[in-house]
């Protein structure tokens, strides 16, 4: 494993040395002697208060080492950050991944995104917020940002007050609660046709990220024509990550593994 600093600190975006000395990085696991290796960026979930960074990310990619897949797991900034560092931090691993993925002896057409709960809502804003590279910047971002497969995992995938988790909305919207943000940045309202292939699955049980979210946004991938698989299973409570021992939801890990050999 190494550990990666997005930027140095003089060149973070939107660093506010306020909200305490964090940089964003990623842990990078790459696969031993592979030189053109399929990659997941993971991202933990966690209200975008904070991460889970054990059981919703590094555990995750020591799943995929285990299956023919290099990964990285994303540390990206939270609350009192908001909109947009989050996407930011999210879109320079993207690219960062890409840039050096000789390095790390990975395909640069093949990276993925997966996410939980609010990393699952990242996950998702990586899949529809995507570019082919920014100028003005270094030669990192000049890279494209655009991912090849998403995963947005039991995900805050609607800012719908009805169904959504307040706290994750709360705290990407930040002090100023911007409605018009909530609509825009709403996963289901931001399908779109050129988006990569899309899994998604959920809890019928989960009470804290309303299992709604997930449906829409299949749904709303459906009607733009966007290859996508969802399960719902009915047993399991909110942050189930790898579903351990979990009556059928233990079966997400191995029929995302099947669909992401499918679509790399």
């Amino acid at each position: 494993m190494e550990t990666v600093l997005l930027w140095e600190r003089e060149n973070v975006p939107l660093f506010d040395p306020a909200y305490g000395d964090f940089i964003p990085y990623m842990e990078v696991y790459p696969l031993e002697g592979e030189t053109n290796a399929p990659s997941v960026l993971v991202i933990p979930g966690g209200a975008y208060a904070g991460r889970s960074e054990e059981l919703e990310g590094r555990q995750i990619a020591r799943y995929l080492n285990s299956n023919g897949f290099a990964a990285a797991v994303l540390m990206y900034r939270v609350a009192p950050y908001a909109y947009p560092v989050m996407l930011l931090d999210a879109q320079r691993a993207v690219r960062t991944l890409r840039y050096r993925a000789g390095e790390w002896g990975i395909d640069p057409e093949r990276i993925g995104t997966m996410g939980f709960s609010a990393g699952g809502h990242l996950c998702c804003l990586t899949a529809t917020c995507f570019d082919d590279g920014q100028t003005g910047g270094d030669a990192i971002d000049a890279v494209s940002c655009r991912i090849n497969t998403a995963a947005p995992c039991y995900a805050v995938a609607s800012f719908d007050p009805a169904i959504t988790h307040m706290g994750t909305r709360e705290n990407f919207l930040g002090r100023d609660g911007d409605e018009t943000l909530a609509e825009l940045y709403s996963p289901e309202n931001m399908a779109r046709e050129d988006m990569p292939p899309v899994f998604l699955w959920h809890t019928a049980a989960d009470d804290a990220v309303n299992p709604e979210c997930s449906l829409r946004l299949a749904s709303a991938l459906i009607r733009k024509g966007v290859p996508c698989e969802l399960h719902i299973f009915p047993y399991g409570a909110h942050g189930a990550d790898l579903a351990l021992n979990l009556p059928l939801a233990d079966q997400w890990p191995a029929l995302y593994v099947k669909w992401l050999r499918y679509y790399n």
